[in-house]
Formats: C-alpha cells, structure tokens, sequence
C-alpha cells in the first residue's frame, strides 16, 4: 500500500490541493484553528486562555495528590464546585506567578537544577551502588508523568524560577510583638456568655401531618428521594501482577541474573582512610595557593619516606580540625560521602599506598588508606526470593511495555466486548455491580480511580455500551470497563418514600415551631432583659468553642463590643433556634516568653501568605485576569438576628 502511495505522490498531492484549499474558502482559517481548541474557556490571564480541558486535568492533578496523602478523605469533598473553582483559582495563580517570572528575568541556572535534583528523593533512589543516575529508570521517571527526561527537567527549571517570584516576599516578612498582640487580642479575645437552645426534637411530638401535606412535600423536595445512578460492569486488568503471575523463570535465567548483580545484591565497598589536609580555598591568590602546595609537597616526601610517621605528621600538620587529632583518620566511608576527588583518588589506592596530592575545594589532600571492607557476598540460594521477585517484576515491565498497545488498541477497535481482548491477552474479564460516579468512601482499587469512572459515566460509554479507553489508573496499570447495566437516577414512588417524607416533614414543621418560640421569647427578653432565664455562663473563644454550634458561635463573636450586654437570636435550621446573651468581654491569657514568641513566628507566616495574596491580586490587576467561569455561591452562610 506505501508503495503505490510513493508511487502516485504527485496525483495524491493535487488531490490534497483541491480539497484543503477549498476548505479555507469556505471556512477560513479560523475554522482550523477550532480544532485545536481544547474546550470552553474558562478563564484568560493576560489574554491567554485557560481552557476547560486545562482546568479537568489540573484538578484531576490536585485530586490525585490530596488522595494520596488522605486516602480516606470523602470524593465528594474534592469534586464539589467550591474544590474546583479553588483549583482553578490556583492555575491562575500560577500562570501569574510564571508571567511575573518572566517579566523579572527570573533564571535557574544548571548549577542549582543540578543540586534540585540530586536532592529529590524521587531521583535519589534511582542511583545504583556505585552512585551514578540509572538513565533507564530516570528515562520511566518521567515517562510516568506524560515527560521525556528534557521534558522533566525543563519544568523543574520553570518550576524553581517561579518561586523566586514569591520567595524574596515570604522570607522577608516578619511581624513585631506590638503587630502581634493587637492582631490576636482581637482574635483570641475571650467572651463570657449563656445559651438558651430550642431544639426541633422537642417539638416533634406537636406536629401534625395529614396525607395532603405528606404529597405536597413530596413533591416540593422531589431530590431527596431521588436514587443515585449506578451501573453493573465488566472490567479488564492490564498489570504487572497479572503478568508475574504467569512468568516461568528457567532456573539458568536466575544463575545468570545473580552472577550480573552480585556486586548490587552485596551492597557497597567501604573503605577507610586517613588525610592530611592543607587549606587551600578557590579564590585563594595564587602565591598563597602555590606556597600551600609547596607545603603538602614537604609533607607528601616525609610520610613516603617513613609511611608509619603518617597519623603523627596529621596531628601536627593537618588543618582539617576534626580529623586531625584522630591523627587524620576518616573512618569508614563508601561513594558518594566525599567530594569526587578524593573519592576517586581513596577508590584507586591499594591497602597501605599513600596517595599523591590530592586537589579539591578544599585545598590539597594527602590520603593514606588504611582498610578496605567488602561487603559479604550472598549465596544464590539465601538470595533466591529476591531474585525470582525482581527478575519477575523486569520481564512483567517488559511485557507490560510489548502489551500496553495492544491492549489500548483492542478495546478501542473491538469496543462492543471485552472477551476478544481477555482472551488474546490471556487476562480475566472482572465484573463489578452498583458502581456510583464517585466511589464509596474508604473504596480501593481500580474502580475508586476518578479518571476511570469517568470514562465508565462518559456519554459514549452510556447510551452505547462501548467498551472505554483504556486508563491508566496508576504505574504500569491499565483498566478498561464497559456497562453491563445502567440504572438512571430517578425519584422513588411516594408509596415508597412515604415514612422518609414524614420524617422530613416532621422535623422541618418542628423546627419551625422551634424557630417561632425562640423569636418570640428573644422579643420578650429584649423589652424587658431581667426576664431572661438563659443557661450558665460559659467563657468561649475562636480557640475554644465548647460543644456550641458553629453558628452560635460566630453570633457571640460577632456582637458589637460597645452594646454590652446584648441578646442575639440565632437560627440553626433544622437544628431548632438559639438566643445568645453576650455579657462581657475577657482578654486573653497572659502568654509565656515561649508561647509568645511562637504566636509570633505563627503570625508572621499568616502575614507572609496574607502579603502573598495582596501582590498575587496586584498581578491579577496587572495582567487583566478575566474569571470567565461562575464563580460558585458561599454556602452556609448565618446570618444572625439582632437585638
């Protein structure tokens, strides 16, 4: 076929002329331009689009990491609209801050990328025993992550110049204890109170209902009694357990492996060596320097000459003041613990040899070494398990790499059946029944991942039954599902729902008759206050809210300092009614030498983010950010009667 298109190349391209150059007549090349567009815009920083998609894949980013730290976190939690529009909220944030970086000629030079690096624990342990970087395991590294190494690097490059942008301001800001004081003897001030509470459970027995009332509330609250949508599915596996399994390991393949990693299964050599150090600084003048050579020289030509005087010429001479007195001994050390210099030069000596001088950063060294330890070898047969597992764990990688295609391309082109797919792969087709959008609080495994439920709800997979896009629901693990069953939400017959509209009925009527009780003993307490009976007194603060209701809480906090003693009413929804007499103010406990001084290491910090956000909304200015998004509406809000 790609011969009879090279063949034809000039009749293919004047096909291809007559129909693109049409195209742009009549669609323009704006037309084109759609295709690349990735979806609704959301927001626009600068005049650059933020699209939807950008949005979905951030927040899928933000999602995976909280869920990671706090597995058992409820879902619903980080996929309500208030959690993405906070995500949204932060890519702007960080389109700015890049804006910001790039306006300020802010760099990362390869010297401090290079020291990121090899302080990034993801990184560190992909060095093998001699301490060089694995390239192949750094290479799936960022493969891992949707990168080529290039790819990684250059955003952690990004990365760091960005947070010089807020750096300068975060570590600059500091608060005095007058700043303190003020700040948090407002906050912390302390608020001598009673309550007195209506409950709606009080109230529950006058209520009454008739069928009538049931029907209407029924109907007026028809999604409470809606059912969640749920599908019954079948599922495939594509991992590397499911391929360990299956390997059969030849007992010569294990011989061979543990041959080629016997240093790596050993650990690593450690040798141990004793230096004589003569100072000898970079920016050193080169007169100083010279003379300090000259003087390592006079030292080398002594201990050659009588290697044995070697510890008392390092007590007398050496100017490296930890090991000196120790007669210039540095103990047992492997790669990696010294600068590379002296490393290479302690790995080339032979037990009893004395190096020649020795350059470093440090100045010059003279290195006697002293012992060489190497690591027990393991017998093949202790190391067996571990052998099997690893060897195992390499061919599964490789099979997974060989199959992943072939398992993305088979669900996709044979989309009406997992079976073809299962049994070309010699994988187990899964069946899973009562599958929600989001997963059932505490659910593990494939199906609790978000990006495959959301390809199981997908339109397509809906109303047509196909198989979905194989996802990728973490390293070296592909899943596809497809439904079986798919049952819609719907409201419950009221027959059914009948005692749960009762129920709900009852408690709202109640708290109604809670709420009108409380209104009117509040209106008499405030014409005549000596009647009020309220409960004890109470001292409550931000820090110490007792077992009150939040709401209660921020109406003792709330009521004007300067009207004391004042009555509040409060309404706690279904929850019944509250009225709350504030009595006085009380200032906050004196605060030890300590405690003081960590309040204000604490509110140095809150000030340092609050000093954030001040330049990150002056850059919003700045750059013209347009929301294009809703921003969703404060829930929860109370909002207090006053006296």
């Amino acid at each position: 076929m790609f011969d009879s298109i090279r063949n034809n190349s000039k009749i293919l391209m004047g096909l291809l002329f007559l129909l693109v150059i049409p195209s742009f007549v009549l669609f323009g090349i704006e037309g084109y331009k759609q295709f690349e567009d990735k979806g609704a815009v959301v927001a626009r920083v600068d005049g650059n689009k933020i699209t939807q998609s950008e949005w979905d894949a951030a927040h899928q980013v933000e999602v995976d990491r909280i869920r990671a730290s706090v597995p058992n976190l409820d879902p619903k939690m980080l996929d309500s609209a208030e959690a993405r529009y906070a995500t949204l909220d932060k890519l702007v944030n960080d389109r700015l801050i890049a804006l910001a970086s790039d306006k300020q000629l802010l760099v990362t030079s390869d010297q401090r990328l290079a020291r990121y690096l090899q302080q990034d624990p993801s990184i560190a342990g992909l060095r093998g025993a001699d301490g060089k970087l694995d390239m192949e395991r750094y290479r799936q590294l960022a493969a891992s992550q949707g990168m080529t190494p290039e790819m990684l690097e250059a955003r952690v490059r990004r990365d760091l110049s960005n947070q010089q942008v807020l750096a300068g301001l975060q570590t600059s800001a500091f608060a005095t204890q007058s700043q303190t004081d003020t700040a948090l003897n407002a906050y912390l001030q302390r608020r001598d109170v009673q309550v007195k509470r209506w409950s709606s459970a009080d109230f529950a027995a006058k209520v009454v209902t008739t069928d009538a009332d049931l029907e209407t509330y029924y109907k007026q609250n028809a999604e409470r009694f809606r059912t969640t949508e749920n599908v019954d599915v079948e599922f495939l596996v594509l991992d590397l357990p499911s391929l360990q399994s299956r390997i059969a390991l030849p007992e010569q393949d294990l011989k061979t492996y543990y041959e080629q990693n016997l240093q790596r299964l050993s650990g690593q050599e450690q040798r141990r060596a004793s230096h004589i150090l003569i100072n000898a600084a970079k920016d050193l003048p080169e007169a100083d320097k010279q003379k300090a050579r000259t003087k390592a020289e006079e030292l080398l030509a002594a201990v050659r000459k009588a290697p044995k005087s070697f510890a008392e010429v390092a007590r007398k001479n050496s100017e490296d003041t930890g090991s000196a007195q120790n007669g210039g001994d540095l103990d047992f050390f492997s790669r990696g613990a010294m600068v590379k210099p002296f490393e290479d030069a302690a790995f080339a000596l032979k037990k009893g040899d004395i190096s020649d001088i020795v350059t470093s950063d440090f100045g010059f060294h003279i290195i006697l070494l002293t012992d060489v330890k190497q690591p027990p070898v393991p017998s093949f047969e202790s190391m067996r398990p571990q052998l099997e597992a690893d060897l195992r764990k390499q061919q599964a990688q490789r099979q997974f790499a060989e199959l992943a295609e072939t398992f993305s391309n088979s669900v996709y082109e044979q989309s009406d059946s997992l079976a073809p797919v299962a049994e070309r792969l010699k994988l187990t087709v899964q069946k899973a029944q009562t599958l929600t959008r989001t997963p059932v609080p505490g659910t593990q495994g494939v199906l609790s991942n978000p990006k495959l439920l959301q390809a199981i709800f997908s339109e397509d997979a809906v109303s047509k039954r196909r198989n979905t896009a194989a996802v990728e629901v973490a390293p070296n693990t592909l899943v596809s599902a497809r439904i079986v069953t798919h049952r819609p939400a719907t409201v419950r017959p009221f027959d059914d729902v009948k005692a749960e509209a009762r129920q709900g009925l009852t408690q709202t009527k109640a708290a109604d008759l809670a709420k009108a009780e409380g209104m009117a003993r509040l209106a008499a307490w405030q014409s005549e206050p000596a009647l009020a009976t309220l409960g004890e007194a109470m001292i409550v603060s931000r820090d110490q809210a007792l077992t009150l209701p939040q709401a209660v809480m921020d109406a003792a906090l709330r009521a004007d300092p300067s009207k004391l003693p004042a009555l509040v009413g409060v309404d706690l929804g279904v929850q019944g009614y509250a009225v709350v007499r504030v009595n006085k103010i009380l200032p906050r406990p004196e605060a030890s030498a300590q405690q003081a001084e960590q309040t204000r290491s604490q509110f140095a910090r809150l000030w340092s983010q609050a000093e954030s956000q001040a330049y990150l909304a002056s850059l919003k200015s700045k750059f013209k950010v347009e929301m294009v998004a809703q921003k969703p509406k404060n829930l929860g809000d109370v909002t207090a009667e006053k006296p």
